[in-house]
C-alpha cells in the first residue's frame, strides 16, 4: 500500500509538470524526448525499486534507455519493419495484463495513471507499436545468434575465475500416474468446458472468461495468454489443435493430460504460435487415487526387485507422455529450479534410489502421483567446461549478444542524428 501511494504521488507531480511548457531533453532523428516524459519514467522507475528518483545518474541511465529505444525504432523504419494492427493490438493487451498483475487490479490501474483504462490503451498505443518494431529489428539481428564451440571455448578460458560457482545439481527420473477419474466427473468438466465454448461462440470475451474460470493458476490472470512457444514445447494433442487454428481462431474442446482446453490463437511466425487456452481441470476422487498410488507401489517393487528397470516402465505406463520417450528423464536441475515438494522427496533419497509413490507438484496443472528416482547427484563445484557446458554456452551467447549489441548501437548513434538538449 504503501509503495502504490507513492507511485500515485509521483504520477501525480508529474502530471503538474505537465501542465508547465513542456522542455525537450533530447532529440533522436524526427522523435523528441520531454522532459515530462523523462520525469515519469524516472520517477516509475525509482517508486518501483525503492530508488532516489533526484539520482543523476539514475536519470541519466533512463534518458540512455530513452535514446537507445528511439535510435532502434529510426532504424526499424529505415530497415522497413512494419507490424500489423493485430499484432500491437495483442501486444498492447499484453502489456496492460501486465500492468494490472502489477498492480492487483484495473481499478488500481486507472488509479494510478489517473485515467480511464481505454484512455491508458490509446496514450500507450504509439509506443506499443514503435516498441514492436524495435524489438522484431533485435530479433531479426540477433534473434538466431549462436556460439560456436571454440567460441564457448573462449569465453570459458577469459571468464573462467569470475564466473559463479555451480550449484548442487540433481538428474532425476520419473513414472508419473494421473488418476483414472470416473466418466461421471470427466463428462461434468467437458460439459463445462463446451458451455465456456458456447458463451465464445455468442460473443463473450475469452480473456474475461479465462481469468474467471481457467484452472492453469500459471496464466489465467493474464486472460490465459501462454505467450510465444515453439513448435515442440506443448503436448501433442494441444500443439496439434493450436497448429491447426488461424489467427484469431477458436478451437473446439481439446483433451489432454491436463484436462479440456479451449484454444485460441492469436499469432503464428513459422514454427512459433502465440496462443491462449482456457484450461478446466478433471477433479479426482478417492478410488481413482488409491488405483494410482497401489499401481506405481507395484511398479516401484519391480524395479526393486529388478524385474525390469524404471526405463522400461516409463515408457510402458508412464502418463507423462513427453519424458516417457526418454525413459522417464526429467533433466539434471538445481535445487532452486524444483517446487519444493519434489525438492524434499530429492533430498532424501541416495543416487539410484527411488521414492515411493507420492502427490508432488511437478507441475502445477497435472494432478497425479509420481515415484521418483534420484540418477545423479552433482555436488556444487567450480564451472566446468565439459560437465557444465549448456550453462556456459548460454552465458556466452549472452556475452556475445551484448557485444555486438553494444557495437551496433555505437555504429546507430554515428549514423542517426541525436543531441542530448539537457
Amino acid at each position: 500500500m504503501k509503495k502504490i501511494f507513492l507511485i500515485m504521488l509521483v504520477i501525480a507531480g508529474v502530471i503538474n509538470a505537465q501542465q508547465a511548457i513542456d522542455k525537450i531533453v533530447a532529440v533522436v532523428d524526427n522523435e523528441i524526448i520531454l522532459q515530462s516524459e523523462l520525469d515519469f519514467r524516472t520517477n516509475m522507475e525509482a517508486a518501483q525499486k525503492n530508488l532516489n528518483p533526484a539520482d543523476i545518474n539514475l536519470r541519466r541511465q533512463i534518458l540512455n534507455a530513452m535514446i537507445e529505444e528511439k535510435l532502434l525504432f529510426a532504424q526499424a523504419e529505415l530497415d522497413s519493419i512494419t507490424v500489423t494492427d493485430d499484432q500491437v493490438k495483442q501486444r498492447l493487451e499484453d502489456q496492460m495484463n501486465y500492468f494490472i498483475q502489477q498492480y492487483g487490479s484495473r481499478d488500481r490501474l486507472e488509479q494510478i495513471y489517473g485515467m480511464p483504462y481505454e484512455k491508458i490503451k490509446r496514450s500507450l498505443q504509439d509506443d506499443t507499436r514503435k516498441g514492436l518494431m524495435s524489438y522484431m529489428l533485435q530479433q531479426k539481428k540477433f534473434g538466431q545468434l549462436d556460439a560456436t564451440r571454440k567460441e564457448v571455448e573462449d569465453f570459458f578460458a577469459t571468464f573462467r575465475d569470475s564466473l559463479p560457482d555451480v550449484q548442487e545439481k540433481f538428474v532425476i527420473q520419473h513414472i508419473f500416474q494421473n488418476p483414472k477419474t470416473g466418466e461421471r466427473i470427466k463428462k461434468k468438466a467437458k460439459d463445462f468446458a463446451i458451455s465456456l465454448l458456447d458463451s465464445l461462440k455468442k460473443g463473450a470475451d475469452f480473456a474475461t472468461l479465462a481469468k474467471k474460470y481457467s484452472n492453469d493458476t500459471g496464466n489465467a490472470s493474464q486472460g490465459g495468454d501462454l505467450g510465444s512457444v515453439k513448435r515442440g514445447a506443448l503436448v501433442t494433442e494441444f500443439e496439434a489443435a493450436a497448429f491447426a487454428l488461424a489467427p484469431n481462431q477458436i478451437s473446439g474442446v481439446v483433451e489432454t493430460v491436463f484436462g479440456f482446453h479451449i484454444i485460441q490463437l492469436l499469432e503464428r511466425r513459422g514454427e512459433s504460435i502465440h496462443c491462449r487456452h482456457i484450461l478446466i481441470k478433471v477433479k479426482s476422487d478417492e478410488e481413482s487415487d488409491l488405483k494410482a498410488i497401489e499401481f506405481l507401489t507395484d511398479l516401484r517393487d519391480s524395479i526393486v526387485r529388478g524385474k525390469n528397470n524404471i526405463e522400461y516402465y516409463a515408457r510402458q505406463y508412464s502418463d507423462d507422455k513427453e519424458s516417457a520417450k526418454f525413459g522417464g528423464d526429467i533433466g539434471t536441475f538445481e535445487a532452486s529450479q524444483l517446487e519444493k515438494s519434489l525438492l524434499d522427496v530429492i533430498y532424501k533419497l541416495k543416487e539410484s534410489e527411488i521414492s515411493f509413490p507420492k502427490r508432488l507438484e511437478v507441475d502445477r496443472n497435472v494432478y497425479g502421483y509420481h515415484i521418483v528416482k534420484l540418477k545423479k547427484r552433482i555436488p556444487a563445484h567450480k564451472a566446468d567446461l565439459n560437465i557444465d557446458y549448456p550453462e556456459i554456452k548460454r552465458i556466452a551467447e549472452y556475452y556475445k549478444k551484448q557485444k555486438l549489441y553494444t557495437k551496433w548501437m555505437d555504429e546507430l548513434k554515428n549514423k542517426i542524428y541525436w543531441d542530448v538538449k539537457l
